[in-house]
C-alpha cells in the first residue's frame, strides 16, 4: 500500500524550510527522511508521534498527513 505525503512534505517545508534542517531536528539522517517520504521504508508509531511534535502537528490530525 502506498501513501501520499504531499501535505507531510509542505509541513516539513513551512515549518523548517528544508528537509535537512528537519532531519537535523529529529536526530535523524537526511536519507532516512528521504527514504520514508518516498515510501521505501514505513513509518513507525514511534516515528509518527516524533514527527507529529516536532511538526506541531496534533495526533488527532495525524491521519492527514500519514495516512492519505
Amino acid at each position: 500500500m502506498s501513501f501520499e505525503y504531499r501535505k507531510l512534505r509542505g509541513r516539513i517545508v513551512e515549518k523548517f524550510g528544508t528537509y535537512g534542517n528537519f532531519a537535523e531536528k529529529i536526530n535523524v539522517s537526511m536519507v532516512t527522511v528521504s527514504n520514508k517520504l518516498r515510501g521505501v521504508t514505513q513509518f513507525s508509531q514511534d516515528d509518527i508521534v516524533l514527527w507529529c511534535e516536532a511538526l506541531e502537528i496534533p495526533l488527532s490530525d495525524s491521519g492527514a498527513y500519514f495516512f492519505a
